[in-house]
């Protein structure tokens, strides 16, 4: 049984020209078997970029270095629950995150104001029968985001910082809902290209569009500059999907999300999605734009109800 394993003499079948032709003959076969079965395919292989279902590749959670070390947990008073992992671990040893001194104590993660606010929304939603996808924009680690999959609900996440899409990974793998989140690595805006986009060490979740408005609440972080791919969302959802809750976060850069959003929100009444954003006047004038502004452009589309949930603005149509 020891040498059971020896290879023995290759046969004829196997042989050197004949392994030579196979692989040949099955692309042959591949090419053939696409073209008979699609016949408004064009006349050479560059079909399969037309494949893609989006204008840009998702962010592969499966090609994504390891972070080192992960502190998570799962996250308190919350109807359903879900894991999440921090990208800002605070100052170690000195001074560690809030959340890593909870879970040494045997607590759970504090509960983010906007998961609670996520998971009431898509109740009332899902008890009136509506059904969709999810869209977080400026989705940080993912506490909107896992929320909502702890729902249910499918999402489309964009989160350009690099530490947080670590964390993202670690939450899609933790929650195990690689089937249900679409992860960009990208800035939701009104055009495509790329941007400078502000890092703040320390506080990845103050980081931004404007290095003003990074640097807003804390003044004595130093910022990175990086380049980022920026991409409207009326380029990423297609008509024919459903969505029922959009949520943005992105430091004053808000109006530019909606302006690329405009035929998405332009949706009819019960077709358009709720609408969770950020209305913060210093970091919306960081970022040249106002909330007086964003209101008109809202309203254009058909949003004439917004209410305030503290810095946040609530908006439906009729």
């Amino acid at each position: 049984m020891a040498n059971a394993w020896k290879r023995e003499k290759p046969s004829l079948l196997f042989s050197q020209k004949l392994l030579l032709f196979f692989p040949i003959s099955l692309l042959i076969l591949f090419v053939f078997f696409f073209r008979s079965s699609n016949p408004n395919l064009p006349n050479s292989i560059s079909f399969y970029t037309q494949t893609l279902p989006f204008p840009i590749l998702p962010f592969d959670c499966q090609k994504c270095p390891q972070p080192s070390p992960v502190f998570a947990s799962l996250v308190e008073g919350v109807r359903y629950p879900f894991l999440y992992s921090l990208a800002d671990l605070g100052l170690l040893p000195e001074k560690p995150h809030k959340n890593i001194v909870r879970m040494m104590k045997g607590k759970l993660f504090r509960k983010p104001d906007i998961s609670v606010t996520m998971q009431e929304v898509l109740d009332k939603m899902r008890g009136g029968g509506r059904n969709g996808i999810v869209v977080d924009v400026g989705a940080n680690v993912g506490m909107a985001t896992f929320a909502a999959t702890a729902m249910g609900f499918r999402v489309f996440a964009f989160e350009p910082v690099f530490e947080n899409l670590q964390r993202i990974c670690d939450g899609v793998y933790l929650n195990r809902v690689g089937s249900m989140v679409t992860l960009f690595a990208a800035v939701a805006s009104d055009r495509v290209g790329n941007i400078t986009f502000h890092k703040l060490v320390g506080r990845l979740d103050n980081s931004a569009i404007s290095e003003t408005g990074a640097k807003l609440a804390f003044k004595s972080n130093e910022h990175i500059a990086v380049q980022v791919m920026s991409i409207p969302l009326d380029d990423i959802i297609p008509e024919s999907e459903p969505v029922v809750l959009i949520k943005i976060d992105v430091q004053g850069w808000e109006y530019h999300v909606l302006k690329g959003a405009t035929k998405l929100l332009s949706r009819k009444g019960s077709e358009a999605p709720y609408l969770i954003y950020e209305e913060d006047e210093r970091l919306l004038q960081a970022s040249n734009s106002s909330a007086k502004e964003i209101r008109e452009f809202l309203s254009s589309v058909g949003y004439h109800h917004c209410t305030q949930h503290g810095t946040d603005a609530h908006c439906t149509k009729d």
